[in-house]
C-alpha cells in the first residue's frame, strides 16, 4: 500500500491481513523541510506484522503484566523491533469493562466485519468466535442440527467475554449475517434467518460401489465445473478468513459442514491457499461434522437407494461407503490441524464443538512490529518469539506467515517476473479455476510422451468489455519436478485467443482449453501449472502428482497407455487460439493426426447430442510377433450394464519396436439417458490370455 506525502512524512501501515493495527507507533523517520517554494515528496511502503502469543507458566496459568521488553521476536533470523505489546485478558466470570465515555463509537456496517479504527483496539479483552454455516455442504437434516447447535450455544453457553459473529455460504457468496456482538437477540435473529434447505448439499457422488443411481441432470457451460465444488467451498472459506483478517485479535472460526471430500489431488492448491490465508489472518478453524455420530448400515440406510450389484455381497459397497466417509472427515481434520484448531467429529452434541473453539482462546498478548522485509513477494517468513523471563514458560504463537502479494500495472518484464515468482510461491494463487488432465503414451523402451491438457471456464476470463472484441491473451507457465524435487521439465507459453467472428459473450459460455506435452522417463512427478488472464492479472494454480508407469515390466496384463475421452476432434486450422509453442510437441503427440487434434475432455462431462471419442494405445514390446487384440467399451449405471459397444479387432501394430496398436472408438451418446455412468475400456489378448481394464466416471448432460 503506497501513499505519497508532502512536507510531513506519514507511513502507510500494511498488515499481513491488510488492516490497521492497534496502537500503531509511527516510524522514527522525519521529513526534511521543503526547499524554497518546491515541495519535497517522500514515498514509503511499510508492513506492520501482528502476532498473537499465549504465555503460560509451568502450572498452565497465564503470565500477566509483560511488556515489549520481555519478548524477543525474530523473522527469518533477523531481530525485529516491537512497536507495541497489548495484553488481552479474557475473564469468563467478570464482564469486560465498558468503553470509556470519551471513546469514539465505531459504526457497524451491516453485511461485513467492521475493521478496527486506526490507533484503537476495538475488542479489548474480548474473545472472538465466528460461526460459519456452509449450507452448500450440508443436507437438510444436518442444516437443522447445525442451526440448533448455534442456538443452543447462544442461549446457554456463551460467556461474558465472548463476542460472536454469524456467517453463511449458500453457493452464491459468503454473507456476514451478524458482526461480532454479545447481543443474544440479534444473534438468534441471524441464525433463525437461515432457512433449512437453502443451498443444500452439492452432489458429492463418488461414482464407486457405494453410488446410488439418482438419475440427476448435470448443467453445462460453467456448471460442468461443479465437479470441483470442493474448490468453491474452500475458496469461500478463504474469503471468510480474509473478512476476519481486518481484526488483529485471535479468531476462532467454527465451520459447520457435513464433511468436505477432496476430489483426489485436484483441490490441493485451493486447500493450501485457504490454510495459508487463515494463518495469515490469525484465524483457527474448528470444523464440526454436522452428521454427528453416524451408524453406517452396510448397504446404506433408509435415506438412500440400494447400490445394487455384486458389491452388496462382496463387501465392496460397505468398504467404499466407509472410505468416502473417512475421506470427507480427513479434510476437516487437516483444516483444523494446519491452523491450530481442532475438529469435532463423531459427536451428536454439535454445540460442544463451539464451546471447544471458545475454550481454545485464553488470555494472550498482541505484538506488533515493522518487518525489515518490506517486499510484498508472497514468500514465507518464519517467525520465532522468545520470552526473556522464566525459561520454563510455554509460548504458543504462529510459526510464520506468507507475505502479502500485490498485482498492479506491470511492464513486460514485470509480468514475466510476476509469473516466475508466483510459480515459486508456497502460497498458491487461486483467482482462476483450472482443471487439468495428465496422460502418458510410450514412445520407445525408455521414454514416454506426457500430454497435459488445461481447461479454464470461459466465464472466468475477463475479455474486452467492448462488444465484438477480437482477441484476449492468456499466459501459461508450468514445471514438472521428480520425487527428489528436481525440475525435469518446464513450459512457458502465451495463448492468443481469437474469437473467429463470435462475440466475447459467446466465448464466455465455453471453456478455453490449452494443451502441451513433456517427454519423461518412468517415475513419480509433481506438476505445478499457472494460468494468468493478461487483461486483469488474475492467476490460477493447479498442483498435482502423477505417475508414469514402467510398462516394460508389465507381465500379467496387456501394457496400455492412458485412455483419453473426448467429444472434440478439431482441425488445427480451425483452432480457437494460436499458441507460441503449439507445434513444439506435435511430432510426438499421438492425439494429433492428419492435421486434426483430439482434445481430451478434462471434466468428463459430455453433451448428449455429441459423439464420445475413446483413444488409447496397447503395446507388445515383449512379443516376437504381434498378437491380435480385441477391445470394447462398456457403460455401467451403478452395477447395471447400460450399453456396450461392438468389439473391434486389431490384427497388426505399427512398425516400431513397441508394436504399438492404436485403439479408437466413436460412440453416439444419443442412445444413453442423461446421468452419471462408469465408462470401462476392456482390451483382450485371446492368444496370450491377457487382459487390461480401465474405468472412470463420466457424466452425460442434456
Amino acid at each position: 500500500m503506497r501513499k505519497f506525502i508532502a512536507i510531513a512524512l506519514t507511513c502507510a501501515l500494511l498488515l499481513t491481513a491488510q488492516q490497521p493495527a492497534p496502537k500503531p507507533a509511527a516510524p522514527s523517520a522525519q521529513a526534511p523541510a521543503p526547499v524554497d517554494e518546491g515541495v519535497v515528496t517522500f514515498k514509503t511502503n511499510t508492513q506492520l506484522v501482528v502476532e498473537t502469543v499465549i504465555v503460560k507458566d509451568k502450572n498452565g496459568k497465564a503470565i500477566e503484566g509483560l511488556t515489549a521488553k520481555d519478548f524477543t521476536v525474530t523473522e527469518d533470523g533477523a531481530v525485529q523491533t516491537l512497536q507495541f505489546c497489548d495484553f488481552q485478558k479474557l475473564d469468563d466470570l467478570t464482564p469486560p469493562a465498558p468503553p470509556k465515555p470519551d471513546a469514539q463509537p465505531t459504526p457497524v456496517v451491516r453485511g461485513q466485519i467492521t475493521p478496527e479504527p486506526p490507533g484503537q483496539v476495538r475488542y479489548q479483552d474480548r474473545r472472538l468466535v465466528a460461526m460459519y454455516f456452509d449450507m452448500s455442504a450440508m443436507p437438510v437434516p444436518d442444516q437443522i442440527r447445525s442451526l440448533a447447535a448455534g442456538i443452543k450455544f447462544v442461549n446457554q453457553q456463551i460467556k461474558p467475554a465472548d463476542l460472536v459473529a454469524i456467517m453463511s455460504y449458500t453457493g452464491a457468496g459468503v454473507k456476514v449475517l451478524n458482526d461480532f456482538t454479545a447481543d443474544k437477540v440479534e444473534l438468534l435473529k441471524s441464525i433463525q434467518a437461515l432457512t433449512p434447505g437453502e443451498g443444500q448439499g452439492f452432489d458429492e457422488n463418488a461414482n464407486d460401489d457405494s453410488t446410488v443411481d439418482a438419475g440427476t441432470a448435470f448443467g453445462q457451460d460453467d456448471s460442468e465445473f461443479n465437479i470441483f465444488n470442493t474448490d468453491r467451498q474452500l475458496a469461500a472459506l478463504q474469503t471468510a478468513v480474509k473478512m476476519l483478517g481486518v481484526l488483529n485479535e485471535k479468531k476462532s472460526l467454527v465451520y459447520f459442514a457435513s464433511g468436505l471430500r477432496l476430489n483426489g489431488t485436484n483441490n490441493g492448491a485451493q486447500l493450501q491457499a485457504t490454510t495459508n490465508a487463515a494463518v495469515r489472518a490469525n484465524v483457527s478453524f474448528f470444523p464440526i461434522d454436522a452428521r454427528g455420530l453416524v451408524a453406517m448400515a452396510p448397504l446404506g440406510d433408509a435415506t438412500q437407494g440400494s447400490p445394487g450389484g455384486v458389491g452388496m455381497y462382496s463387501g465392496a459397497s460397505a468398504g467404499a461407503m466407509m472410505s468416502n466417509f473417512q475421506r470427507s472427515q480427513d479434510t476437516l481434520y487437516a483444516l483444523a490441524a494446519d491452523t491450530g484448531g481442532k475438529a469435532m467429529l463423531d459427536s451428536n452434541d454439535l454445540a460442544a464443538g463451539v464451546v471447544q473453539a471458545e475454550q481454545a482462546i485464553s488470555s494472550y498478548y498482541i505484538l506488533g512490529y515493522y518487518t525489515t522485509k518490506a517486499a510484498l513477494d508472497g514468500k514465507f517468513r518464519r517467525v520465532k518469539i522468545t520470552y526473556n523471563g522464566d525459561p520454563s514458560a510455554k509460548l504458543t504463537f504462529r510459526q510464520g506467515y506468507y507475505a502479502g502479494k500485490t498485482f498492479s500495472k506491470f511492464t513486460t518484464a514485470d509480468k514475466e517476473r510476476q509469473l516466475e515468482d508466483a510459480l515459486l510461491l508456497g502460497d498458491p494463487i487461486t483467482e482462476l479455476t483450472i482443471a487439468m488432465e495428465v496422460d502418458f503414451f510410450q514412445m520407445n523402451r525408455a521414454e514416454y510422451f506426457v500430454p497435459v491438457t488445461v481447461k479454464i471456464p470461459g466465464s472466468e476470463l475477463a475479455l474486452a468489455r467492448k462488444g465484438g472484441a477480437e482477441r484476449t491473451l492468456i499466459d501459461f507457465i508450468g514445471e514438472v519436478k521428480d520425487e527428489y524435487n528436481t525440475t525435469v521439465s518446464n513450459v512457458r507459453d502465451k495463448v492468443d485467443i481469437r474469437l473467429s467472428g463470435e462475440t466475447a459473450a459467446e466465448l464466455v459460455k465455453h471453456p478455453v482449453q490449452y494443451d502441451t506435452g513433456f517427454t519423461l522417463l518412468p517415475g513419480t512427478y509433481t506438476i505445478k501449472f499457472l494460468a494468468r488472464d493478461d487483461e486483469t492479472g488474475r492467476i490460477g494454480t493447479y498442483i498435482n502428482k502423477f505417475v508414469v508407469p514402467n510398462l516394460n515390466k508389465e507381465e500379467k496384463r496387456i501394457p496400455i497407455s492412458s485412455v483419453v475421452l473426448s467429444s472434440q476432434l478439431v482441425d488445427m486450422k480451425d483452432a480457437l487460439f494460436t499458441a507460441k509453442d503449439r507445434d513444439k510437441t506435435a511430432g510426438a503427440n499421438p492425439l494429433l493426426e492428419g492435421g486434426r487434434k483430439l482434445l481430451p475432455n478434462v471434466t468428463r462431462v459430455f453433451a448428449k447430442g455429441r459423439d464420445l471419442y475413446v483413444y488409447l494405445q496397447a503395446y507388445q514390446q515383449t512379443t516376437e510377433k504381434f498378437q491380435p487384440l480385441v477391445a470394447f467399451v462398456t457403460f455401467y449405471k451403478g452395477q447395471t450394464k447400460a450399453f456396450e459397444t461392438a468389439p473391434i479387432a486389431v490384427t497388426e501394430g505399427q512398425a516400431n519396436r513397441l508394436k504399438t496398436a492404436p485403439l479408437k472408438f466413436d460412440i453416439a451418446l444419443g442412445k444413453l439417458p442423461q446421468g452419471r455412468y462408469d465408462c470401462q475400456v476392456t482390451v483382450l489378448d485371446p492368444t496370450g490370455q491377457k487382459a487390461a481394464f480401465w474405468r472412470a466416471p463420466i457424466m452425460i448432460a442434456p
